[in-house]
């Protein structure tokens, strides 16, 4: 992403917005908001455009997140710039992930996607990340047949794997909407056939409940490859934010899903994501947005650094 919005949250929105995180609140119940989870707890960059990620980094910093994920293209575009550490440095917030977009089914770019694989593993790992999160490919879906692709799916997720765990990082399967990995079905297909010694599962329980699935059934299912987590809300109504919305407001029952994460010793780390199309932003400013998910969270009990 590359285009920028000037955006503006005029008084009435600002106390609209407040407003409803009160009463958000309001309605949880007593032993809800008496509750704790001492999880660490980051953010990704995608609610900010990818050329405002120097932003993303400084108000997650701000706003007492403990890591940032950003994409692997993002640390290609900043190795001419002496790459990310020194800004992330600067806001006291480490790197902990790259989001990494693979071909999974095409074997005759199988090398090509190994030499990015190989590539993009060894920025995160000189930037301070630990954890290759591993994006299948889009695809048409409406012709699209799993079944055709599965072994070649699932080769090129352990060959990939282990040129990942080479690099000393954990590499994590991240099932999306609109790819070859997207259903509740494929998701499970997968996980079930892949290597469990290199790859690891790194569910986005927004995009398991956009996609008709049960994100807290399929994370209670595989919670012991679980080593990685985007820790998304969906309410189905603002295109802007391809039908997400901040934590709290949506259908995912973020209560459930902390408490299967408690006390678990992970690779990497449960992140807040909130995309944003980059074609049609948002209006209210991302630090808006973070701000409400940051809210949500320490309403409900969960320690941000201070």
């Amino acid at each position: 992403m590359t285009m920028s919005l000037t955006r503006s949250t005029t008084r009435r929105t600002f106390v609209t917005r407040t407003l409803l995180g009160a009463a958000t609140a309001a309605a949880m119940p007593a032993s809800l908001l008496a509750k704790t989870w001492n999880i660490p707890i980051g953010y990704t960059g995608i609610t900010w455009p990818n050329a405002q990620v120097a932003d993303a980094i400084g108000t997650c910093g701000k706003l007492g997140f403990y890591g940032f994920e950003t994409f692997g293209d993002v640390l290609v575009d900043w190795e001419s710039k002496g790459g990310l550490t020194p800004v992330l440095k600067a806001n006291h917030i480490p790197l902990i992930s790259g989001y990494c977009t693979l071909n999974l089914v095409d074997s005759t770019r199988r090398q090509e996607t190994m030499d990015k694989a190989v590539r993009w593993a060894k920025l995160i790992k000189a930037t301070g990340g630990r954890i290759f999160v591993l994006g299948p490919n889009p695809v048409p879906r409406d012709s699209y047949n799993f079944a055709e692709h599965k072994a070649n799916i699932v080769a090129t997720l352990n060959e990939a794997s282990k040129r990942i765990v080479d690099q000393g990082l954990t590499p994590v399967l991240h099932q999306h909407t609109g790819t070859c990995v997207e259903t509740r079905d494929e998701t499970y297909a997968t996980l079930d056939a892949i290597d469990h010694t290199t790859l690891k599962f790194g569910p986005d329980v927004g995009q398991l409940t956009k996609g008709g699935a049960d994100a807290v059934q399929v994370v209670k299912d595989y919670l012991p490859l679980v080593q990685h987590m985007h820790l998304k809300d969906y309410d189905g109504k603002d295109p802007h934010l391809v039908y997400y919305c901040p934590l709290g407001r949506g259908k995912v029952n973020v209560p459930a899903i902390l408490d299967l994460m408690a006390g678990r010793k992970i690779s990497g780390m449960v992140m807040v994501e909130l995309d944003n199309d980059p074609n049609s932003l948002s209006p209210i400013p991302p630090s808006e947005l973070a701000g409400e998910s940051q809210a949500y969270l320490k309403k409900i009990g969960v320690k941000l650094r201070a």
